[in-house]
């Protein structure tokens, strides 16, 4: 059994409540119909009714109505939802008629619903910028306890099975922040290691990368990754985190031996973190291109619940793969919280 089909089993055996804002989108509503015959989440479309439900006859999809649906304009709890908004929002100056106003925004009812325990995590961003799908989550959701940045992680699937688990590992950050600072790094990796798993299912190893090995070049951006180690092994102390450490020292048992030899993580890596934004996403990129990987996310992580920002290119199975993908997201926080 590959990991898509471990990660969708996992959802399917502990169903989560998944919001699609995008409720009257073709490719959400396609993905959508696939998820409810697969019964892999419960689904909550955002929308108007009787436009969604022509929709899903132009479509010929036979499993619309199982999903909850919403209408962001005309629903039971509007006056409680913008009542929520207020109250979160009201010390940056947010009015109630501002409140009332925005609730009609599918993107901001969509984390109003999570943020009051009637939807476990979210979807958007086929038809929505990045920004627009992030605004209201970090207002509304924030960032996870001991968490104050947003990263982006992907599971990279390379053909090279000696490496990470069969040679799958999590890359981090190459979506959101551009130039972490060492306590933002170590936040980063510490998110990146609860990924690895909470979807991948191992043990995570996790390495700050740098152009230097234990002390073998000296730069101001080594000792940011150094600090960011120290401040990331003090933040979770029972995950293996080690750093600063090149890319061959973290995968290459041989290599680890000579440059890091008292190092647990180095040889052995599952989950590569790189010091900043530019280095994650080239590196990614390459390792695709190059590499014949396939490399699935963004996945955002660091938030309290999961809320992932899909391309505005994507395809209905990329939809139905992040639902599955934010259903374990949502058991591992749970998990996380008790």
């Amino acid at each position: 059994m590959g990991l898509m089909e471990e990660i969708i089993g996992r959802a399917k055996a502990n169903k989560q409540r998944i919001v699609l804002p995008e409720g009257t989108e073709e490719r959400t509503l396609k993905a959508a119909d696939q998820l409810l015959a697969d019964s892999v989440a419960d689904i909550i479309l955002i929308g108007e009714p009787i436009q969604i439900a022509n929709l899903a006859k132009k479509f010929d999809l036979k499993h619309i109505d199982k999903a909850t649906i919403i209408d962001p304009l005309c629903n039971d709890n509007k006056d409680a939802y913008a009542n929520l908004l207020f109250e979160l929002r009201k010390a940056k100056g947010m009015t109630i008629e501002q409140a009332h106003k925005l609730v009609e925004n599918p993107l901001y009812l969509g984390c109003l619903l999570i943020k009051n325990g009637d939807a476990d995590g979210e979807i958007a961003g086929a038809e929505n910028t990045t920004g627009d799908v992030l605004r209201p989550a970090l207002q509304i959701i924030k960032t996870a306890p001991g968490i104050n940045v947003v990263s982006g992680a992907f599971i990279m699937f390379t053909k090279e099975p000696q490496y990470g688990k069969d040679g799958i590992l999590i890359f981090a950050d190459c979506a959101v922040t551009p130039n972490p600072t060492a306590e933002q790094l170590a936040q980063i990796a510490v998110a990146s290691g609860r990924t690895a798993k909470a979807l991948v299912d191992i043990d995570p190893q996790v390495a700050i990368l740098s152009f230097s090995t234990k002390g073998s070049a000296k730069d101001p951006a080594v000792d940011k990754v150094i600090e960011a180690t120290k401040l990331a092994q003090a933040l979770d102390p029972q995950m293996k985190i080690d750093g600063e450490l090149q890319a061959d020292a973290a995968l290459v048992a041989s290599v680890a031996k000579k440059k890091a030899p008292e190092s647990k993580v180095a040889g052995s890596a599952n989950v590569l973190v790189f010091p900043n934004l530019e280095v994650g996403n080239i590196a990614y990129k390459l390792v695709q291109r190059l590499g014949g990987a396939e490399a699935v996310g963004p996945i955002l992580q660091g938030m309290a619940a999961p809320v992932n920002d899909l391309s505005r290119g994507c395809s209905v199975d990329d939809i139905y793969k992040m639902v599955a993908i934010a259903a374990n997201q949502a058991i591992a926080a749970k998990a996380l919280g008790k």
